[in-house]
């Protein structure tokens, strides 16, 4: 693998160009003109003229808010399996593992792994709460909306602290993320829609060139990169490839990071498996690692949309009112028009009736409106976001209503299915990292137990084959009052105590919950001591 500056800048150029040829526009003066649209400029370059206003009604960004809404609230709970183990129904793991229960020391036993992985499974709740996945996966849906593909990149901070301490020394380093624009991220296969399948990936940054000098003197490339020559904010183009090494041992990726100058940081093993980003599309493009983005297809009718009611609007201003028409011979005075005024005629009755007269003029707008209405449902119903499923359309019942919101959101499930596969296939980037980076460390739990640590030993578990696994269950299947209505009538029948009914309770409604069934907890142990 060729891992040279020029090498590195030439494959980048490449991809450069195969991005500009996508498509009519390119794919990044199409990402453009499809953001303005969606933020809702979109009379971008038209003159118009000052004297008319230039309506917009932005079915581009309903159509899309809807899209993402409905796919990010199904996202899937995640869970990670041990592929060969054994499975047994599960048990406290804080007990299993405090109690002596599980052995970390000899042969690895399907007992161990399949409690790994439970540790994992809530692992995974608490670095998606740190790392806010929850905001950074609507980031990818929005980028994806707009230019056919979201990325998500995870990448280890070394300086991360933990709050964790082994031996009497603070353990740093953490997982940590960011979103992507697909116009920074070049592919060495265009072609190929698999990102592990990839023969290269380059990520391009403009970055601060004193902070890249003072990078390099830790990589120890100060001498390669001491003339490098920045815009004139001060920041130099980096690029960083990502490659897969194939050996013995098995696969590995490397990473080099160049700028025209020379080497930032030489090539080097990341100790991973998996190429650390996933790529959600929009738009599927068969024999392409680019999505497409439904904007571009949906820009011509937003177009005519916003023309038609333009012209309704500017038609009923013109229009409005009737027309005055002023026989000239007969009035002498000015007309102002202003409601009340006496207008003086000299002359006979016929003089006088002949004199003012008022133009209806023709009703066109009902027309116009009409057809405006008539697009906006048609592009509507052709996007999958119909009236039924945006709460337009009237039924005479609930069931109706449920009926027809059923049916209108079944296309969105291919989308939803794709949405899944890319949480799938991030967390099964976290556990490469997990596995790869973390050594022997504890790492963090937060359940029905509250807070505590799991040992985790990374090389006890490689090459166990663990993988992950989407679970049926939804994450937000009921709304936080239908979760409280069910909560309490299990409750109320005696079927889950109060600590399991405050545990599954949303964590907004009750500030400091967790404290709180600890402290319940802490009664029921004590009254069980003195019966």
């Amino acid at each position: 693998m060729q891992t040279e500056t020029g090498a590195i800048f030439e494959e980048y150029n490449k991809a450069k160009r195969q991005k500009e040829a996508l498509g009519e526009k390119g794919l990044y003066e199409q990402a453009k003109i499809n953001a303005r649209f969606y933020s809702g400029d979109q009379w971008y370059g038209v003159s118009g003229g000052n004297d008319r206003p230039l309506v917009r009604h932005n079915i581009i960004k309903r159509i899309g808010d809807f899209k993402m809404t409905q796919t990010a609230k199904d996202m899937p709970l995640i869970s990670y399996v041990a592929q060969g183990a054994e499975q047994e129904e599960k048990g406290d793991l804080k007990e299993a593992v405090k109690g002596g229960g599980i052995s970390f020391s000899g042969e690895v036993t399907d007992e161990e792994l399949i409690a790994v992985c439970r540790a994992l499974d809530e692992h995974y709740k608490y670095c998606a709460l740190r790392v806010d996945l929850d905001s950074l996966t609507a980031r990818v849906l929005k980028n994806s909306y707009i230019s056919g593909s979201g990325v998500l990149y995870t990448y280890f901070d070394s300086e991360a602290d933990t709050g964790i301490t082994s031996d009497g020394n603070k353990v740093k380093g953490d997982i940590a993320c960011e979103v992507l624009d697909i116009n920074d991220v070049y592919f060495g296969a265009a072609g190929e829609p698999d990102i592990q399948s990839q023969p290269y990936i380059i990520l391009a940054a403009m970055q601060d060139k004193a902070a890249l000098l003072a990078a390099a003197q830790s990589f120890g490339t100060t001498n390669a990169v001491k003339n490098l020559k920045a815009d004139d904010d001060g920041r130099v183009l980096v690029l960083t490839k990502l490659f897969k090494v194939y050996s013995e041992e098995g696969t590995s990726v490397h990473c080099v990071k160049v700028t025209e100058d020379g080497f930032l940081r030489e090539e080097y093993d990341t100790k991973l498996h998996l190429y650390p980003l996933c790529i959600f599309r929009f738009g599927e493009n068969d024999n392409s690692v680019y999505g497409e983005s439904e904007i571009t297809y949906l820009i011509p009718n937003q177009i005519a949309i916003n023309r038609m009611i333009t012209a309704s609007v500017w038609s009923n201003i013109s229009t409005g009112m009737p027309i005055m028409v002023v026989n000239g011979d007969t009035v002498s005075g000015e007309i102002s028009n202003d409601p009340g005024q006496i207008i003086k005629i000299y002359g006979s009755n016929e003089d006088v009736s002949g004199a003012v007269k008022y133009i209806t003029p023709p009703d066109s707008s009902s027309t116009i409106v009409a057809a405006v209405n008539d697009l906006i449902e048609n592009t509507l119903t052709q996007s999958g976001a119909n009236p039924a499923i945006l709460g337009d359309e009237s039924a005479q019942n609930a069931s109706a209503i449920s009926k027809l919101q059923t049916a209108a959101l079944m296309p969105l499930n291919v989308l939803k299915w794709r949405f899944k596969d890319f949480l799938n296939q991030n967390a099964r980037i976290w556990a490469d990292f997990w596995l790869s980076l973390y050594g022997n460390r504890k790492i963090k739990i937060e359940d029905e137990s509250g807070a505590w640590y799991f040992p985790f030993n990374a090389k006890r578990y490689k090459g166990k084959n663990i993988g992950t696994a989407i679970n049926a269950a939804k994450r937000e299947d009921f709304t936080a009052e239908q979760t409280v209505n069910a909560l309490t009538t299990l409750y109320d029948k005696g079927i889950i105590n109060a600590a399991q009914y405050l545990s599954r309770l949303p964590d907004a409604l009750i500030p400091e919950k967790q404290r709180l069934i600890s402290d319940i907890k802490e009664k029921t142990d004590e009254t069980d001591k003195h019966i």
